[in-house]
């Protein structure tokens, strides 16, 4: 079905882009990211005043105020239904250089990095997300977690662009068996925010993997066919880009399968795009429980009122959530940022889960710390704050070896017997071996 050339003459901009995006995603079999709308469509000369009423407080960073004059200025007379409308924030990501230009004063370092990104991983940031970098420099680190620079350029002999080895514990087209009860799904690879330290970059967003029901049924028929596998992720990409009626498809087809007794969800939606967690969304998914989800939240400054509203509905939806944080230099690499991200993932209801150091995959070393730095954040953390707050320290072995956590050594050694211990403090205490 395609719109009446009449009928469509008629459709805004804005809708007209939406429209085309759904259409893609559902008919075509492609993500929304093969649709290269405008940065800033005119919107409907209707307008209304923005309502942005979070749930509960949040990092107050950003107010309601400061939105408000950015949606005026960079996308004016748009509506608070076309603002919080998912497709909309998709189908209007700032993409190229030319775009982004017009939101950011651009450093020679990014601007010599966008002129040459054709090869790796692409741009796109939600206009959503491109608020809360408006008016900050180029070291802030929201932005340098999504505007590229130079530094992606450069390779280090350590460092691959599959480091993980997944295409080769890949027995299926987009199925990734490396622990014995549990697979990696890939569903598609589009997002609608593309991190630069990516674990994936090889992949996302070059419009290889796409929505495609025969590859999802040969995935599909290998659990099933498999029934050790009693845990299933779904991860891409974002697999909360995908339309409710394809998700929901999914997981129903997950869920026939007997022995798969948790499915889970891996997202950075929450953080990036949380327009899209809609109560018809989260209706959705409290058909498929037991559903858990792993959200990708990277620094504080991502805990806005509407990431806060997102969480709590997912939450309220019975949906367990954790936080999958990655380890990166000058972004959230001290004591001081890691507690208060934790402090404000646990007012909106997401339990810190990992702690990642950075994968060494290509054009990663800018962001990859040192593994002390990694124990440093964790003994500050442990004992100084809610042991529900304290993350698991963890590398994601290179050649495929799974996820080692790593501890700072509380273990001093033995005397007469017993271990010696050494606390948050520093002090020293005994614990009688009985072994």
């Amino acid at each position: 079905m395609r719109l009446n050339p009449r009928r469509q003459a008629n459709v805004n901009p804005v809708q007209k882009s939406a429209h085309t995006a759904e259409f893609s995603a559902e008919v075509e079999e492609e993500p929304p990211s093969q649709v290269a709308a405008p940065a800033a469509a005119l919107p409907a000369p209707e307008t209304r005043p923005l309502r942005l009423r979070p749930f509960i407080k949040a990092v107050p960073n950003y107010p309601v105020s400061h939105r408000r004059k950015f949606i005026q200025i960079h996308y004016p007379g748009t509506t608070d239904q076309q603002w919080n409308d998912w497709q909309w924030q998709i189908a209007n990501r700032v993409r190229t250089l030319h775009q982004l230009e017009r939101f950011l004063p651009l450093v020679p370092e990014e601007k010599s990095a966008l002129e040459n990104l054709e090869t790796r991983l692409p741009l796109a940031v939600t206009p959503y997300f491109l608020s809360l970098l408006v008016g900050r420099g180029a070291d802030y680190p929201l932005r340098r977690t999504v505007v590229p620079t130079i530094n992606e350029f450069a390779r280090m002999p350590e460092e691959a662009d599959d480091p993980l080895c997944e295409d080769h514990q890949s027995p299926v087209p987009g199925l990734v068996h490396r622990y014995p009860d549990r697979v990696l799904f890939l569903t598609l690879d589009f997002c609608s925010t593309y991190c630069r330290y990516c674990t994936r970059s090889r992949v996302v967003g070059h419009g290889r993997l796409f929505f495609n029901r025969r590859r999802l049924e040969q995935a599909l028929e290998y659990i099933r066919r498999t029934p050790s596998i009693r845990d299933v992720l779904l991860s891409g990409g974002d697999p909360l880009t995908l339309s409710d009626s394809r998700l929901d498809w999914l997981l129903t087809r997950l869920r026939q399968i007997k022995h798969v007794e948790i499915v889970r969800i891996g997202t950075k939606i929450p953080a990036v795009l949380p327009q899209r967690i809609t109560p018809q969304l989260t209706r959705m998914l409290k058909r498929h429980h037991p559903l858990w989800m792993s959200l990708h939240f990277t620094h504080p400054d991502e805990c806005t009122p509407e990431a806060s509203r997102a969480c709590q509905r997912l939450a309220d939806a019975g949906i367990p959530l954790g936080s999958q944080t990655v380890l990166l230099k000058g972004i959230n690499d001290s004591v001081a940022t890691m507690r208060d991200l934790v402090h404000q993932l646990m007012r909106i209801r997401v339990r810190p889960y990992y702690l990642y150091q950075c994968d060494p995959i290509s054009g990663s070393s800018h962001f990859r710390t040192p593994l002390e730095k990694g124990l440093e954040i964790i003994e500050g953390l442990r004992g100084f704050t809610s042991g529900y707050a304290v993350p698991t320290y963890v590398i994601d072995a290179p050649g495929g070896g799974g996820k080692i956590p790593l501890m700072p050594d509380y273990r001093q050694g033995c005397s007469g017997g017993d271990i010696l211990l050494r606390n948050y403090e520093g002090r020293i205490y005994r614990y009688p071996d009985s072994a």
